[in-house]
């Protein structure tokens, strides 16, 4: 893959090739932005292009590339989490490997959601950022910048890529997932920007998901709160399932407030679904529908801390207004 068949993302693309093309690389760099948007793409992409031995790199046709696409290249080394977190041990290894130069090209280490390093690997490689061994380069990919520790954060490059053109996620699902103009805009417009969430909506089970919460929101009633209660269950049980709902919880609040606000069903998340859209925000009060999305967005910080599920959904469905 060529720098050029990445969808959107020109800023940081701009910044890195002209990196390559000065011979002036950072030894470390932090990719940053919300999930699903290109990061680990680009990196992978970077990587290719530094080992390059053709014109216009990531030329895919040289020896350095085609090893790159077998996913055998030695210079090129990924790092993930093992279970929960990132290790010691993994921080270890590569520091093992940065003792001998590469032969040729530089050594890319790519630390797939860097926030996952548990205390002893964030420390271990601040080491490595504190003393940089030429021939090597640190990329760091992150939806959670934040979680990062600030040591770790000053001592790299920060590329910041933000959610894409809705008309490049539609363009991006015509052209590789083979949806027809429709459907690629209807998710293009419910992903928020994110290629990678667009691909896990394009399912059956998530529209009839998602047209099940809206369809509860639009006839909600606070008072009953026995039927509130039982709407929890189409949460799930699973953590991801729990968070793809309250996504879509968010996301119905966030477009009844903006049609609201503006009246202006074409730029709505859900505009296949805006005559729903729009008994919810003829239901509740802009004011309602502010202290609503606070509350699912305090329901989602609490379960991606490990809080239990069940108590949180109940508390937060009470909360609702």
């Amino acid at each position: 893959m060529r720098f050029q068949e990445l969808y959107g993302h020109e800023k940081p693309i701009s910044i890195l090739k002209s990196a390559i093309a000065r011979d002036r690389i950072a030894h470390a760099f932090l990719f940053h932005g919300m999930e699903g948007i290109g990061k680990r793409t680009t990196a992978s992409v970077f990587a290719r292009a530094v080992n390059c031995g053709g014109e216009d790199p990531p030329c895919d046709v040289c020896a350095s590339c085609r090893k790159a696409a077998r996913h055998n290249h030695p210079n090129i080394i990924t790092i993930r989490a093992e279970g929960q977190f990132i290790k010691i041990a993994a921080v270890k290894e590569l520091q093992a490997r940065m003792n001998f130069r590469p032969g040729k090209g530089k050594r890319v280490f790519i630390i797939e959601e860097a926030d996952r390093m548990n205390a002893p690997a964030a420390n271990a490689l601040l080491k490595t950022l504190e003393e940089p061994s030429p021939g090597n380069i640190l990329l760091l990919t992150t939806a959670r910048s934040h979680a990062l520790p600030m040591t770790i954060l000053s001592r790299c490059q920060h590329l910041r890529f933000t959610p894409l053109p809705r008309g490049e996620v539609a363009r991006f699902l015509r052209e590789k997932e083979g949806l027809d103009e429709a459907a690629a805009e209807i998710l293009a417009a419910s992903s928020g920007g994110s290629i990678g969430r667009a691909i896990e909506m394009n399912r059956e089970d998530y529209l009839t998901l998602r047209n099940g919460i809206l369809d509860h929101l639009a006839q909600d009633d606070p008072a009953d709160l026995l039927k509130r209660l039982a709407f929890a269950g189409r949460f799930g049980t699973e953590r991801e399932d729990v968070l793809e709902a309250l996504r879509i919880l968010r996301s119905g609040y966030r477009d009844s407030l903006f049609l609201r606000e503006t009246g202006e069903k074409e730029k709505l998340m859900f505009r296949d679904r805006a005559g729903v859209i729009e008994a919810i925000a003829g239901r509740l009060s802009g004011r309602d529908l502010l202290r609503n999305i606070a509350a699912v967005e305090a329901a989602m910080s609490a379960i991606v801390q490990n809080a239990n599920k069940s108590l949180t959904l109940e508390a937060m469905l009470i909360k609702l207004a």
